[in-house]
Formats: structure tokens, C-alpha cells, sequence
């Protein structure tokens, strides 16, 4: 059966990516960074593939498994792996500058989470330490072939970030898995799931979903970005509940919004008023469009009814979103932008990891607990909070 395109929507922007067969690169990766919320044993795939790379682990850590200590750790680590775990208690807490794109969202648009929070800390870590390839990878993601990430990191000579593309399960927003779902045609992009980066191009994740697009473009647009290798996305139900759906829409607005220029070799700049009136159009045409679908899909009846009221909760929250709010959001990111780089160039280098790790906390909050593991031998290391000042 043929695949649906939509007038309304662009269900691909692989043609902005350069895609490479690199070979295997010996330069060394510096670390990878997992941001997780899951128990500690979800990390046993990073674990591993830190330890044949040589690399260090570094799990930035938040959520109630975590203020439980990390005793299920010891069941993910390896011998000879150097695994830093850092548990972030609230990102409030951190000593990150305070970013104008986290409060210009209305409540009932803001996202909810604390993924920005831990991936910008990732960006802090790297930056002190002089890490030049980093890995970022989630922990619902696995690598079958180490040396994909080896491919990324060496292309870091020429590209400031490279993506592995992402198999298995498709890595899309609740939206464009509904629209795959109807017979439509979407691919995936790449993104902060599995991302090897230059840290010392400056750039920041701000608290928005489809935040690594934003960390990946620049005010005129795409940075020099290039996809290679491969990785797989375990599987998740995108439609379980409708709150997915919801604290997405804002962030997939913007991202696809601006996206839909890049495709046309246009600019961020031109994302203006009348721009932002057309896609809001669009997007509301193209969420509509997918309702009409549903009942016609080949899905059972039980998941035909998790996307319909998924779709409805993402129109609901698309009915608060105005061209006058995404106008300000943009304004707002190019703000932050010039924020973050005067933040970063004022980041005193560090010899180690532990000392990159301190005044991480802003003064009379020492709620971030940090834990150094190195095999199998320092697993039980007592967690102590780091003072802030």
C-alpha cells in the first residue's frame, strides 16, 4: 500500500543531514552521557559500551529510584569501567543560568521535565573537563555495533555534531507516530538519543520537547550536521496515556515550524507573524486530518482509541498556541543563546571529574549527590551531597 503524504506536514528532513559511511576513527571518545530517570540497571548497555570504547561513563541520574541510592547499580557495572553518577534532586538546584525560554511558555505549554536540565549539566561537565567527543546516548537505546560510535566521534574533525540513525523503534513525537500509524509517510530525524558532539562548539539544550533540534541550529539555521551508523530505539506505547501528546504539541509547533523553512533553504529569521499563522493552520489541518484516518487504520480498536483521544489532547493544547507566542519563544532562544555562551566562557577548567563535579549547586542547595565507580571494587562508596556555593 502506498504511504500518505500531507500537504500539511513534511514527514522527513533527512535531506538536511550529510550522510556518511565513515570508517572506524581511533581518535578517543571522551565520555558518554546518559541522562536517565529509570532504575540504575537500564544503564548496563551504556556501562558496557563504555567499557569497550575505554571511555567514562557519566549518569546524570533524577527520579524516586535514584534517591533510593544506587544499589542496583552494582548489577550494571563492569570491571574496568570508570562510571561517575551524578543524582539531581531538582534541577531548580543547579547552578545553570536561568534561561528565559523556561518561563516565556504559558504553564499548561511547558513541558514537565528534566531532560534540558541534565543534558545542559552534560554540556557543563565537558566543557570544564575539555572533552571535545562526547557521546550522548539514552538508556532505552542500544548500539550493535560499538564502532558506529567511533564512526560518529571521527567525523567531529568536521561536522560539530553527527547522529546515528535511529532503527528499531521509530523515535518520532505522539503526532507522527499517529500519522505512520493512518499510512503516512515519516521518517525520523536524529537526535539527543544518540549524539556525538563537539562540546566545544557552544550550544544549549533549552526546556522544551525536540530540545536537541534547538541545541542543533543556529540563528540562520542548521549547523553542519551529518548522520551515521546506527542504533536502536526500544520499544514504548507513544499513546498510553494523552499527557505524551500534550506536553508536546508546543515543542513540536516550533521545531517542525522552523523546520518547514529549513526544507524551503529558508531562515529561522523568516519565522515571523504570518509564518507562524500559516503553520499553526497547517499543524491544526494536519492533527485533523489524522482523526478523520484513525478509523479506517489497521490498529486494534483498544490502540484506535488511545490515538484518538491522544490526538485530541495534542488539539487542545494547539488551540493555546498563538504566532504571537512563538514569536516571543524564538526572540526568547536567541536571547538565551548569547546567555549560555556568557555563561560558558566564564566556567573555570577542572583537572578530573570530581573536580568539575563541584559548585554544581547553587549556595544553600547541596542537593546533588555524586558516586565514582570504578569496576567492582568502590561499589558500595557512600553517597555524600556536594555543598554548593
Amino acid at each position: 500500500m502506498a504511504m500518505i503524504e500531507s500537504a500539511h506536514h513534511r514527514g522527513s528532513h533527512r535531506h538536511l543531514l550529510a550522510a556518511h559511511d565513515a570508517p572506524e576513527s581511533d581518535d578517543p571518545i571522551d565520555a558518554i552521557i546518559v541522562p536517565t530517570v529509570r532504575p540504575a540497571v537500564y544503564l548496563k548497555h551504556a556501562v558496557s559500551q563504555a567499557r569497550k570504547l575505554g571511555c567514562p561513563l557519566i549518569a546524570l541520574a533524577s527520579g524516586r529510584y535514584y534517591q533510593q541510592g544506587f544499589h542496583d547499580l552494582r548489577r550494571a557495572c563492569e570491571p574496568d569501567t570508570e562510571v561517575h553518577a551524578l543524582i539531581v534532586a531538582d534541577p531548580a538546584d543547579l547552578a545553570l543560568p536561568a534561561l528565559r525560554t523556561s518561563t516565556v511558555p504559558p504553564p499548561e505549554l511547558r513541558r514537565g521535565t528534566d531532560t534540558a536540565a541534565k543534558r545542559n549539566l552534560g554540556l557543563v561537565l565537558a566543557r570544564r573537563l575539555g572533552w571535545r567527543r562526547v557521546i550522548f546516548l539514552d538508556d532505552d537505546i542500544s548500539v550493535p555495533a560499538p564502532g558506529d560510535l567511533r564512526k560518529a566521534a571521527g567525523l567531529l574533525g568536521t561536522y560539530s555534531a553527527v547522529g546515528l540513525s535511529v532503527g528499531g523503534f521509530p523515535d518520532n513525537s505522539v503526532a507522527c507516530h499517529a500519522f505512520r500509524a493512518v499510512g503516512g509517510h515519516q521518517e525520523t530525524f536524529v537526535g539527543g538519543g544518540a549524539l556525538a558532539i563537539d562540546a566545544g562548539h557552544v550550544s544549549f539544550f533549552p526546556d522544551i520537547y525536540n530540545e536537541d533540534w534547538f541545541y542543533l541550529l543556529e540563528d540562520d539555521g542548521l549547523r553542519q550536521l551529518a548522520v551515521t551508523g546506527a542504533v536502536k530505539q526500544h520499544p514504548y506505547d507513544p499513546f498510553r496515556t494523552v499527557e505524551r501528546a500534550k506536553s508536546e504539541e508546543f515543542g513540536d509547533v516550533l521545531a517542525e515550524g522552523v523546520f518547514w523553512l529549513l526544507d524551503e533553504g529558508r531562515s529561522p529569521h523568516e519565522a515571523d507573524l504570518e509564518h507562524w499563522r500559516k503553520f499553526l493552520g497547517r499543524r491544526a489541518m494536519f492533527l485533523r486530518d489524522i482523526l478523520a484516518e484513525i478509523p479506517g487504520c489497521p490498529a486494534d480498536p483498544g490502540e484506535k482509541a488511545r490515538m484518538a483521544a491522544a490526538l485530541r489532547a495534542a488539539l487542545r493544547r494547539h488551540e493555546l498556541i498563538t504566532p504571537e507566542l512563538c514569536v516571543r519563544y524564538l526572540r526568547a532562544w536567541r536571547a538565551d543563546r548569547e546567555t549560555w555562551r556568557d555563561f560558558v566562557a566564564r566556567l573555570r577548567p577542572a583537572s578530573s571529574v570530581e573536580g568539575a563535579m563541584e559548585r554544581l549547586t547553587l549556595k544553600g542547595r547541596p542537593r546533588l549527590a555524586a558516586l565514582h565507580l570504578a569496576g567492582r571494587t568502590n561499589l558500595t562508596k557512600k553517597l555524600e551531597p556536594l555543598g554548593g556555593s
